[in-house]
């Protein structure tokens, strides 16, 4: 088995309630309180399925330690890039649902910045032995920054968005964030260890946190049946961000006009 291709990790999950309800508040969302028996919203779903483990079997940037179902590929910085979601069935909240997590690809490659690795990950979500949802994520794996290495390459947003919602996220709802879906990845939270050892002018804010904010806007226009998205920048605490909508997908975009999340949808 090269690089735990293959490997499986299976989760089962009541879908408590009151975690939901504790996301439709840090969401700010309109409407009444998630309750038993609801369809979860999509994307919910990353508030369930913890693996808790002892602080020993986490690694230094607070997240699982590589080489467990993660594979450790020498690499210590690691990032969401991309995801893509298939939505077949609604989950029902206060419901037990079970998560097969299936590593389907790994890869070495070299970069501007040097060697990239990336970890492609199926999560198949199901209840009453029915699946709901299929996720894929890839994960990208890359070397502490170097003083004198090359600048990332910055795109340039869209400007002919056709609505946007203007957000700004506080460190207080990073770590609520965190705390909801159990991601101690030091970035969100320790300004620290993330300037100093990972190199960014900030605390970073989720990209999946950015892609559920994508996702509430994509729902608004209609019953979701899949949703793509893929980190192109971090953003970070404070700053401002327009959730532009386009005729053809929705972006991100920073105060300074770089791109930073684009996404694409797909309806029933």
């Amino acid at each position: 088995m090269i690089h735990n291709i293959g490997k499986q990790q299976v989760i089962s999950c009541q879908l408590d309630p009151a975690r939901a309800q504790a996301l439709h508040v840090v969401l700010g969302c309109d409407g009444d309180t998630p309750k038993i028996s609801d369809s979860l919203p999509p994307f919910w779903h990353q508030i369930y399925f913890w693996d808790p483990l002892a602080e020993a079997q986490l690694g230094r940037d607070g997240h699982t330690a590589k080489g467990q179902f993660i594979p450790d590929l020498g690499l210590p910085r690691r990032m969401w890039a991309s995801g893509a979601l298939l939505f077949h069935a609604p989950l029902l909240i206060g419901h037990e649902a079970v998560k097969t997590s299936t590593i389907e690809d790994v890869q070495l490659k070299n970069g501007r910045s040097g060697p990239l690795g990336f970890c492609t990950i199926r999560h198949d979500i199901s209840q009453n032995d029915k699946l709901c949802v299929t996720e894929r994520q890839i994960l990208v794996f890359r070397q502490d920054p170097a003083p004198d290495g090359p600048k990332p390459v910055v795109k340039q947003a869209r400007v002919d968005e056709i609505r946007k919602v203007t957000q700004i996220f506080s460190p207080t709802t990073l770590f609520r964030y965190s705390a909801l879906t159990l991601n101690g990845h030091r970035i969100h939270y320790d300004e620290p260890y993330a300037q100093d050892v990972e190199g960014y002018p900030g605390i970073v804010v989720h990209g999946p946190l950015l892609a559920q904010i994508m996702m509430q806007m994509a729902a608004e226009k209609g019953d979701l049946a899949g949703f793509e998205w893929r980190n192109s920048a971090p953003f970070f605490a404070g700053e401002d961000g327009d959730f532009c909508e386009f005729s053809d997908c929705w972006q991100l975009r920073g105060a300074d006009g770089r791109l930073i999340v684009e996404a694409s949808a797909k309806y029933r």
